[in-house]
Order: C-alpha cells, then sequence, then structure tokens
C-alpha cells in the first residue's frame, strides 16, 4: 500500500450522464465532492460514441472538482476506446463497473494511467477483492447496490438488511488496503427522508460517502456524511486535552487512536482538498 495515490475525502459522488451537456454544465455549480461521468448505463448503445467524446472534452474545460469517468466494462464492444480515451483525457481519475478480479483492476489501471475507483457489484468481485492486498492504482472502491441485489436475486426496494454482510464487507476490504469506501445509490428519487436514513446507515457502516445519481441529494449526502457541529466541537476538545498516553476526558479514556479519529471527524468538516499532483 505504500504506492497508493492519497485522495481527498469524498462525502457526495454524483453519477452525470456523459451524454447530457445541460447536466454537465450545471455540475460546475453543484457542491458534490467529485462527479463521476458516466459512459455505461446512463448511456444508450447508439450514444456510448457521442458520450465519450463529451466526457474528455468536459473534464478538458474542468468542473470545479475531481472529476471521474465511468467506462464500460471489461469484455463490452466499448471498453478498449473507452479505457484509450480516459488515458488521454484531463479526467482525475477512471472507475471500472463490475470489476471482479485484481487482475481486471491492473490491466485498466495500465490502459488508462489513472487512479482507479472499482464498482464492486457481485458476489465475485467480493470474494476475489477480498483475498489480498489490492493495486496501488486504487484508490477507491464503491458499492454497486443494483446489481448487487440483482446477482443476489434479492426482491426490489430500499431495505438493505439482505445486503449488510457485502457492503460492510466493501467497507472491510477499503480499509484493509487503505482505500475510500463509498456507499451505493438510492433509487427513490422523491424520497428525502428514506435517503437521510440510507445516508446514516452507511456513515454508521463505516462508508466515507455516498454515490449519487442527482443533485438534490448532495446537501444531505454531505451533511451527513460531514461532521456536525456537536462531532466538532467533541474532536478539537480531544486534540486540545491529549498530552501522551492514555488519560481520562469527559468521563472516559482516551489515547493516541481517539485523537487520530478526532483529526479524522476533522477532515470531514473541511472542504476537499486539490487533488495531489501526479509525475507522468
Amino acid at each position: 500500500m505504500s504506492d497508493r495515490a492519497p485522495w481527498p475525502p469524498i462525502r457526495s459522488a454524483l453519477f452525470l450522464p456523459a451524454s447530457n451537456p445541460r447536466a454537465i454544465e450545471k455540475a460546475r455549480g453543484l457542491a458534490c465532492d467529485m462527479v463521476i461521468l458516466d459512459l455505461e448505463d446512463a448511456v444508450p448503445e447508439e450514444a456510448k460514441g457521442e458520450a465519450r467524446a463529451a466526457a474528455v472534452e468536459a473534464v478538458a474545460a474542468g468542473l470545479g472538482k475531481p472529476a471521474a469517468i465511468r467506462v464500460n466494462g471489461v469484455g463490452t464492444a466499448w471498453h478498449d476506446e473507452d479505457a484509450a480515451a480516459v488515458a488521454a483525457s484531463a479526467a482525475d481519475a477512471a472507475v471500472l463497473p463490475k470489476a471482479e478480479s485484481v487482475e481486471e483492476i491492473e490491466a485498466f489501471a495500465r490502459a488508462t494511467g489513472k487512479p482507479v475507483f472499482a464498482m464492486i457489484e457481485t458476489p465475485r468481485a467480493i470474494l476475489q477483492l477480498a483475498r489480498g492486498d489490492l493495486p496501488g492504482a486504487l484508490v477507491g472502491l464503491i458499492a454497486g447496490t443494483n446489481d448487487f441485489s440483482y446477482a443476489l436475486r434479492l426482491p426490489p426496494g430500499e431495505d438493505r438488511a439482505a445486503l449488510a454482510t457485502a457492503l460492510q464487507t466493501v467497507v472491510l476490504i477499503a480499509r484493509a488496503n487503505g482505500l475510500l469506501a463509498l456507499d451505493g445509490v438510492f433509487n427513490a428519487l422523491d424520497d428525502a427522508e428514506g435517503f437521510e436514513a440510507q445516508c446514516r446507515e452507511g456513515r454508521a457502516w463505516g462508508f466515507d460517502g455516498k454515490s449519487l445519481i442527482h443533485p438534490a441529494q448532495i446537501d444531505i449526502a454531505n451533511r451527513v456524511f460531514g461532521a456536525s457541529e456537536a462531532e466538532i466541537e467533541e474532536a478539537r476538545a480531544v486534540i486540545a486535552a491529549a498530552g501522551g498516553g492514555a488519560e481520562r476526558f469527559r468521563g472516559r479514556m482516551i489515547e493516541s487512536m481517539h485523537v487520530q479519529a478526532a483529526k479524522r471527524i476533522l477532515g470531514r468538516e473541511a472542504k476537499p482538498a486539490p487533488l495531489p499532483k501526479r509525475e507522468g
């Protein structure tokens, strides 16, 4: 993991169809932490080439925030052209859907030369990626909950009890490899209360942020996956009180681990830092 590229915190990652110029233009003024221009599910077959060109043009112009491009999956008719376009583009990262093995991720990273976010969408992916260290180019995992539900033959709905083991395993894999972990999308666009509840569930399971499908979801995701005023106050107090070693603080014992956790909380408060410059 020593060669793993650093990446700023992500509370909200918004998927946008790369074939929708109005949505891309609007994204420049949105408060999401990352935009993912989609060439896969959101784009019909007849528009794949047009979407690819539009994504390259959009990242060249800049979106005012980190921007990634999600390609079509390995084995599809568009994958190789997508990967080549991403490699030649100004995209900050590449997103590989339905990643199922270390070898696929390594090949994709070589083909694009970009930091990679891998979408975990199948039982095979969970079982394969849990077996060992992951490539240094990989910076994050995104839970593909819709495809995962389909693969597990679950009934439709937003109750994720049957997905709990899979999603928490995604977090375990991420933590074992020093990666970001982004929770899957919430499908009901007019259910803000349900979306917030799912964000809180995802944060409680250890996810860093949430993948989104509509701009209306951004503020809620940023708030839930960010730090509350109470958390910020507590974190600052822990850091100020710590003198090294184990000690008493507000009726409980704290040590260096709690100081590091407090610093992580304050990292959620800050606006995501610019991406580090990469050589080559």
